[in-house]
């Protein structure tokens, strides 16, 4: 294990490769990885690109690597993919559109199934992201699968948040802002060269009007064309620009606490879960469920029953 989190820390893309399948397979020793990795963490910019389908945000993370590794910026990208049905593996259309990348090792890219779990990020992303920084990235970008209203889950992970919304999407801002509208540090217009881009931004400034920001920061609109890389430096200037105002007034470190509070909870319950699940067999999970449906028992004694099986575990 020493020799791997070693390998890992110098920046071995194959030992980075192994340690992140390990954690997102939950192989044996992927806890105490973990646990050796985490004092190393804490140093990389993580950024969270999230928005509706079509809105460009694989080819937007694209730019905005070539801008960070033309700063001479090592970068971690996590591409958040679908999962495919036939096989439960990411169906690594975001590695296809950044595999201009494979030849530089200065950016890792990884694709991650979301295996069913909603709120647009895999489980493990939060874990693969610590990861990454601990082994020595100067910044981690995750990009979202396509999320809607609910879908929210990375500004847990994320100390910037970028919002991409594009021109021409039905009523715009109104079919999403009561949900991922709120979590913007910055909002992106991409395909600002595309009719709608000025009414987009004026119903942003509108909601902005409307709104009480937590930490009195104004989210900026940034225009972009991903393709021509129009608007990238803008970008990176922006979310340059929001770092120093999270160390301005000391609230990194907040926002971090923050998040670790919700992720502890979510931890919490997914050990519960598992040692819920290794108390039962699939028969008793079978016997139990056809008991409650035939009213036989009801589900909170049977939930009484596998807690009282846990402690006496």
């Amino acid at each position: 294990m020493q020799s791997l989190v070693e390998r890992l820390r110098s920046g071995n893309p194959r030992a980075l490769a192994r340690g992140i399948s390990m954690v997102e397979n939950h192989t044996p020793g992927w806890l105490d990885l973990l646990k050796s990795l985490f004092p190393f963490s804490g140093h990389a910019r993580t950024i969270g690109m999230t928005g509706a389908p079509g809105a460009g945000k694989s080819t937007l993370v694209d730019q905005l690597a070539k801008h960070y590794r033309r700063e001479n910026h090592t970068v971690g990208i996590i591409a958040v993919d679908p999962t495919s049905p036939y096989t439960g593996g990411a169906i690594l259309g975001d590695r296809i559109r950044m595999q201009e990348h494979f030849s530089d090792p200065g950016i890792y890219i990884r694709s991650m199934a979301t295996r069913g779990s909603l709120g647009g990020l895999a489980r493990a992303t939060a874990d693969v992201a610590m990861v990454l920084d601990a082994s020595g990235r100067d910044i981690v970008m995750i990009e979202t699968v396509g999320v809607g209203q609910d879908e929210i889950d990375v500004v847990r992970v994320a100390d910037i948040t970028g919002v991409i919304l594009v021109p021409g999407m039905g009523d715009d801002v109104q079919t999403i802002k009561a949900g991922i509208m709120e979590i913007a540090d910055i909002f992106v217009i991409n395909k600002s060269d595309h009719e709608g881009a000025e009414r987009v931004e004026r119903e942003i400034r509108a909601l902005q009007s409307l709104a009480v920001w937590a930490d009195n920061w104004i989210p900026p609109v940034v225009k972009t064309v991903a393709t021509e890389a129009k608007g990238i430096t803008d970008l990176a200037e922006a979310i340059s620009n929001y770092e120093a105002y999270l160390g301005e007034q000391n609230l990194l470190l907040q926002r971090r606490a923050q998040n670790w509070e919700t992720r502890l909870l979510e931890m919490l319950r997914d050990t519960l879960l598992e040692k819920a699940r290794a108390a039962m067999s699939d028969g008793d999970l079978s016997r139990f469920a056809a008991e409650i449906a035939e009213h036989r028992r009801d589900p909170y004694s049977v939930i009484e029953e596998v807690l009282a099986s846990m402690t006496d575990c």
